[in-house]
């Protein structure tokens, strides 16, 4: 049977500190003029999402999208399943897309093309983390915390099978 454990920082709870108040000052910075919604992707955003907006001093429409494509895996199966949909109307409004970390771009893509279905003026991708070496399709992220290797991270929001999605900074997994 394998097991894991918590290994090294990856990034630490005060780097996400800055790195979201940095975000949400260019974000502040891009919102001028616009009807912006934030939608969330669940559950791993949870974290991120709310540090975020709190800083952001423009009223804003939140709203979250809940899908599935990991289960208790550490990779993505490839199929995605919308769990929970979008309530809010954006047809005409700029979507700020808010994801805890970009990896393949297959499950960032498809919850592109359910968003854009819905004709909204624009979508803008804002990521904590990316992992451009694990990329399989080019997302275009318009606001990001910081780029990652190829390591299977937790904490912050991020989890293996529902756990460590508490834990104040990133962390490596390891796997024995």
């Amino acid at each position: 049977m394998e097991t894991h454990k918590l290994g090294p920082v990856v990034v630490s709870k005060e780097e996400i500190e800055s790195m979201v108040r940095r975000l949400a000052e260019e974000l502040e910075a891009d919102l001028e003029g616009r009807s912006p919604v934030f939608i969330g992707v669940l559950k791993g955003c949870v974290f991120f999402f709310t540090d975020l907006t709190q800083r952001i001093q423009q009223a804003i429409e939140m709203d979250f999208i809940q899908v599935s494509s990991y289960g208790a895996s550490t990779t993505s199966s490839g199929s995605v399943v919308l769990v929970k949909d979008i309530t809010v109307d954006v047809r005409d409004r700029d979507v700020y897309l808010v994801e805890d970390i970009v990896d393949t771009g297959t499950t960032l893509t498809d919850v592109i093309n359910l968003i854009r279905a819905r004709h909204p003026r624009s979508i803008q991708i804002v990521a904590l983390l990316s992992k451009p070496s694990r990329r399989q399709v080019e997302v275009d992220i318009a606001f990001l915390g910081t780029e990652i290797d190829d390591l299977f991270v937790v904490g912050y929001g991020l989890d293996f099978d529902e756990r460590y999605r508490n834990v104040p900074g990133i962390h490596v997994l390891e796997f024995s």
